[in-house]
């Protein structure tokens, strides 16, 4: 008589492991677009603080952050190539707000009593202090011209492709710049100074702002993680 061989239990199969705590890869958003997305607010805020002042140059009035101002449109549309149409829009907003706010805390700073042994409290509030309608026009202006450049460099890219970037940023600005002239120009300005000034003013940014674009133009040839 044959003896039955005992079946052997299988060995219990190891439970999965836990999944690791999900965590965007490093090389997901490279370090340069890291830079030209806080060079884009940097420069939005260095801009909005230095139009604060009216400037002489060359004879003409000018805005002071005018020659700043201008690059946030070509690293705008660096990071819509780079990073896509959703996150350039996603800056300008978070950009916009970022400057409200910087705005508001310096009004709040301004109406904290100064030290009597620093004694520049008067000229801090007098600088800094924001001027609302100024604020708002630059910010409005900003906003607006540059949801209005996403859209313009998106459809040059749905229609033309990736090639050409170079006609890609000087068309998108070619609309975007006379917009955000005309709403801060007006905005902060009209009936506050001559009608004279303010289309100084205007003009004045207008030529700069396309002179910095030129400028500025090499960045689109960038090298990012994609092309859109």
């Amino acid at each position: 008589m044959s003896l039955a061989t005992a079946p052997t239990s299988a060995a219990p199969t190891p439970a999965p492991a836990a999944p690791a705590a999900s965590a965007i890869p490093a090389a997901t958003i490279p370090a340069a677009a890291v830079v030209v997305v806080a060079t884009y607010v940097a420069a939005q805020m260095i801009a909005d603080i230095a139009s604060l002042k009216i400037g002489v140059v060359a004879g003409l009035a000018v805005d002071l952050g005018t020659f700043i101002y201008p690059i946030t449109f070509t690293l705008r549309d660096l990071v819509h190539s780079w990073l896509g149409k959703r996150n350039a829009q996603v800056l300008v907003v978070t950009a916009g707000v970022i400057n409200l706010a910087m705005a508001g805390y310096l009004m709040g700073a301004a109406a904290v009593p100064g030290d009597p042994s620093w004694g520049l409290d008067r000229e801090f509030a007098a600088i800094l202090a924001p001027v609302w309608r100024i604020v708002i026009a630059s910010i409005v202006a900003e906003v607006a011209s540059e949801l209005l450049d996403t859209e313009v460099y998106h459809a040059f890219v749905t229609r033309v492709g990736t090639r050409h970037a170079w006609a890609r940023v000087l068309v998108s600005n070619s609309l975007s710049v006379p917009v955000d002239n005309l709403i801060f120009a007006v905005g902060a300005f009209a009936w506050a100074l001559p009608w004279g000034v303010v289309w100084q003013i205007f003009a004045v940014n207008l030529v700069v702002k396309y002179g910095m674009t030129l400028v500025s133009l090499p960045l689109i040839y960038l090298r990012g993680p994609c092309t859109r």
